[in-house]
């Protein structure tokens, strides 16, 4: 009499599958790193880079009546550092040295002088002008000149950063450089230039035209 013989069950159980996965995703991790870490190697992939974007459309239009009279040059070195309560940095963490390079303009509304701000004698030889005083425009961050010095990460921040549809994203340390850079902006002067170079502008324009005295005034 023959004895049967019993296929033994290879299925992999739970537990082996879930440990399996992390191993995966741990080889490809690291595997990225060292991808980045030695020149050349990316090269091997032929990667290409296709710009599909559509085109650009038009919401709205707005009529400036302001005079752009002084703009400034600012840079921040943004030190921005996430710590989590019970974990070393090694393991969940963040640090970013960020380089915030933007411009800050100052400018005169011109819009809103009146009828009874403006006062020209008869002869058309004397004009007096009273102004609203400058103002600052919103920092403007510049990508070209902006960049990130060192980024590090714990491990849970990377694999985070692999899953993630913004990896490595700076729109942190980038709101913290346009917040420095207008506060700088504030006390840096920029606003009494940009009211003097106003004065001279409209002097020199009304001047050309045949005034003979133009005085030009800020409202208190």
């Amino acid at each position: 009499m023959t004895t049967p013989i019993r296929r033994v069950s290879r299925r992999m159980p739970g537990w082996a599958k879930a440990v399996s996965a992390v191993v995966l995703v741990l080889v490809v991790f690291f595997a990225g790193i060292r991808l980045s870490v030695l020149p050349g190697l990316k090269d091997l992939f032929g990667t290409q880079t296709h710009d599909r974007t559509g085109p650009a459309l038009l919401q709205s239009i707005q009529d400036m009546s302001r005079y752009d009279a002084a703009s400034g040059n600012f840079q921040v070195v943004v030190d921005l550092e996430k710590d989590t309560k019970y974990l070393p940095d090694a393991i969940r963490g963040s640090r970013t040295l960020y380089v915030g390079a933007g411009t800050v303009d100052a400018y005169v509304d011109l819009g809103k002088v009146g009828k009874d701000d403006v006062t020209v004698n008869g002869d058309r030889t004397s004009a007096t002008i009273r102004l609203p005083h400058a103002a600052l425009g919103k920092p403007a961050l510049d990508p070209d000149r902006s960049y990130a010095v060192s980024k590090q990460r714990g491990l849970l921040d990377r694999l985070g950063d692999f899953f993630s549809d913004n990896p490595n994203g700076e729109q942190a340390v980038q709101k913290l450089a346009v917040k420095h850079i207008g506060e700088a902006a504030k006390d840096s002067g920029l606003t009494q230039r940009a009211e003097t170079n106003t004065v001279d502008m409209l002097q020199g324009l009304l001047h050309s035209l045949g005034f003979k005295e133009v005085h030009v005034s800020y409202q208190s």
